[in-house]
């Protein structure tokens, strides 16, 4: 019984430090976004901060460690979603509960496949077909901005303020890892 308590008690503990940190970087690299549009886009135009980012943030801020909060889940993810998500709306534009649903599953299948599994992504295709007609109007365009730039924005702050302590780091492996091969002797 008083295991019980203690992992029950260990694992309701706040640690106030790592709600610090995940708060100034999710606050910093949404806010970056938003800022960027707010300053380079007309407030009509909303386009440069979408939907998908808040939930890669809970992943890249929160749960850092997580094998879909990794860098190349992040950025992968994200652009092969968005890639489906507007060839699907071309393929497909009159049909929307087809392009929603296509969209999504083929998504879910090729982020399997290329091992970049990121659920936002999913988000990220649904937005290419469910999105404002200015969202729609951007084609391939979507996938470089707001994606990719969005994406890369996230990144870098998520590299700056989950490395900024000893007890956070991000990615969980480094991102370059080169493999040594081992010599027959």
């Amino acid at each position: 019984m008083r295991r019980v308590r203690y992992v029950l008690y260990k694992e309701t503990l706040l640690d106030f430090r790592e709600h610090l940190w995940t708060f100034l970087g999710a606050f910093t690299g949404i806010g970056l976004i938003g800022f960027l549009q707010s300053k380079f886009l007309d407030s009509a135009d909303n386009i440069f901060l979408i939907g998908s980012f808040g939930a890669s943030s809970v992943l890249i801020y929160g749960i850092i460690n997580s094998p879909l909060a990794q860098p190349r889940n992040l950025v992968g993810g994200h652009v092969i979603c968005a890639l489906v998500g507007v060839t699907i709306h071309k393929l497909v534009p009159n049909e929307l509960w087809l392009a929603a649903a296509l969209s999504v599953a083929l998504s879910i299948v090729l982020m399997q496949i290329t091992k970049t599994l990121h659920p936002p992504g999913g988000a990220t295709a649904l937005i290419a077909n469910i999105g404002t007609q200015r969202i729609k109007d951007l084609g391939y365009l979507y996938v470089l901005s707001p994606v990719l730039s969005g994406v890369l924005i996230l990144l870098l702050v998520a590299l700056l303020f989950n490395n900024m302590t000893a007890h956070r780091k991000y990615p969980h492996r480094p991102i370059w890892h080169i493999r040594r091969r081992r010599h027959a002797h």
